[in-house]
């Protein structure tokens, strides 16, 4: 320890402060877990659910890495340097990586005395797909590590996405490790090296950890025997549980039973109609298995906090960084000189990983890498439309789940509206620690969100606030219960929230004075944070991270 943190360390005495368990996952969509209306096996969340509050109507940014951004800071994402992707764009607001006029959560809370470790996902420190191995450089300008913004200890990948069994970017502190145990699974190896760091923290500090899963991000990687005991239960196909989902989430008091499901998404089709339903079947079973291996991650480290006496002093909060992914990873690439880094193109074996949704090939094992594809993305999405990447309800909506004993009524739903940026407010009051005005003699901007700690303590909130989102140009707004949203180049939708949260009736013709005040509201909010959906008018800019897919093709595929 240093004695700088030696000196912090003694502000805070013994036992007093609140632990912190931040947890995020990764493209999971809003029905995906059992306490928000999935058929998956999630004990362990629901658990956590039941037993603390759950929020029905709480936003991220849409995307991976402005999500973590916002998330960390506090932040709108544009303020902290990660507006987009983490590949360089144009001004301060897309630069790819935190900037230094942002600071995060470990940074403050290790000023406040705290342990702070970190076991998982980055993603907010430079883009290393672009780069062969042999070029990485942590640390440099432009690729922040955790241990350079806040962290004492890491265990994880810088990158955004990768193989569960041998993952590009993987480090343990300040050094690459280079994994060759053909037993090694990324999910559990993420919550074992989370408790490793609790066992040997000093006992006389609080910790906070952030526990930063990649799952269920593609690729499908799972274990067989999980996936196998999915294979029946999609058999009946995405349209059928669909519908059960939404009667679930209806049942839970999640949604309103006003709210209709919305239609099947128009880039997908019939489940009758799909070339192979058994192979389809083993596509949602492998996600659907990497979900159920992530809840048993999470009841790991629960299972120790509650060994080692901390449970009950601990503030644990679980999100989803953005709506379920419908990416696509075609089937007949060709790997040559620009093939991402965290593409494996064989596996400890030699045997070559087939990339891609290959029609019959069965997704899980290291030698597969493939995602799970629109129609599936829509199931994880029920109610809502649209996805991962989107602003609208099925981009931005997630689960968010708040567990602290004795300062939360078990079972509460919270149907206010809030946002990532809040997690930060959140943690600070919880803590009693103090957002700084600078950071290394620059000045941090205020956060950007607001405490739940009155809302998840049941003292209410107010229901009438601004939130505002941009990504890829995609832009949207809601006040109170009015949402104004539109996809890149698009018109302005305007909807009803509390009779219509699914976006079904546009009554943007209708109430044009409503779409002229709240667009003026959105323009001076992206002025302010930095957003300019100009940028995304070069099409090329938001495709570059489509795996093995050329410009054309992307094109072909994508841009709807």
């Amino acid at each position: 320890m240093s004695k700088a943190a030696t000196t912090q360390a003694g502000s805070v005495r013994a036992g007093r402060g609140v632990n912190v368990v931040l947890c995020l996952v990764d493209d999971l969509g809003y029905s995906d877990f059992g306490c928000y209306g999935s058929e998956i096996r999630t004990p362990v969340v629901d658990a956590l659910a039941r037993s603390g509050v759950r929020f029905s109507q709480f936003y991220n940014s849409a995307r991976c890495c402005p999500s973590r951004a916002a998330l960390l800071t506090g932040l709108h994402p544009h303020q902290a340097g990660v507006g987009h992707m983490v590949w360089p764009g144009p001004g301060d607001a897309y630069a790819g990586f935190l900037n230094d006029h942002c600071t995060t959560i470990p940074e403050v809370l290790a000023a406040h005395g705290y342990q702070t470790f970190m076991s998982g996902k980055w993603h907010v420190g430079g883009n290393y797909d672009a780069l062969p191995p042999e070029k990485w450089r942590p640390g440099d300008t432009g690729y922040p590590t955790p241990l350079q913004r806040g962290f004492e200890h890491f265990f994880g990948t810088l990158t955004g996405s990768g193989s569960y069994y041998q993952p590009a970017t993987l480090m343990r502190e300040d050094r690459f490790i280079d994994q060759q145990d053909p037993d090694w699974y990324y999910t559990d190896a993420i919550a074992n090296e989370a408790i490793g760091m609790l066992q040997a923290r000093d006992e006389k500090r609080p910790f906070f950890l952030y526990l930063a899963f990649t799952a269920p991000h593609w690729p499908l990687h799972a274990r067989a025997e999980t996936m196998e005991s999915y294979r029946d239960r999609y058999r009946v196909g995405w349209d059928q549980l669909r519908g059960e989902r939404h009667e679930r989430l209806v049942a839970e008091r999640l949604i309103s039973p006003r709210w209709a499901l919305s239609p099947r998404d128009s880039d997908a089709w019939s489940f009758a109609d799909s070339v192979d339903r058994d192979w389809e079947s083993a596509r949602m079973a492998a996600y659907a298995a990497q979900v159920e291996h992530l809840d048993a991650a999470v009841g790991r480290v629960v299972d120790y906090l509650r060994r080692d006496g901390t449970f009950d002093n601990t503030l644990f909060i679980l999100l989803s960084d953005n709506g379920g992914c419908a990416e696509l990873l075609r089937e007949d690439v060709i790997p040559d000189d620009t093939w991402p880094s965290s593409v494996p193109l064989t596996t400890f074996g030699g045997t070559p990983v087939a990339v891609g949704n290959r029609v019959g090939v069965v997704p899980g094992g290291p030698d597969t890498f493939a995602s799970y594809d629109v129609c599936w993305a829509n199931l994880s999405n029920a109610p809502f439309r649209r996805h991962k990447r989107w602003v609208h309800e099925g981009g931005i909506s997630t689960p968010f789940i708040v567990h602290w004993p004795g300062h939360t009524v078990p079972g509460t739903i919270v149907h206010s509206p809030a946002h990532i940026t809040d997690v930060m407010p959140t943690i600070l009051e919880a803590t009693g620690a103090a957002y700084p005005a600078e950071r290394g003699g620059l000045p941090v901007p205020a956060p950007a969100g607001v405490s739940l700690v009155g809302e998840i303590g049941g003292q209410g909130m107010n229901e009438d606030r601004t939130i505002c989102f941009e990504h890829e140009g995609h832009r949207a707004i809601r006040t109170g219960h009015w949402k104004l949203v539109s996809v890149r180049s698009g018109d302005w939708e305007l909807y009803d929230m509390s009779e219509d949260r699914t976006e079904l009736n546009d009554l943007a013709e209708k109430e044009p004075a409503r779409v002229e005040q709240m667009g003026t509201t959105w323009f001076e909010w992206a002025s302010t944070v930095g957003a300019d959906p100009s940028v995304f008018d070069d099409v090329d800019l938001i495709e570059s991270n489509y795996v093995g897919i050329s410009p054309e093709l992307r094109r072909q595929y994508w841009l709807h």
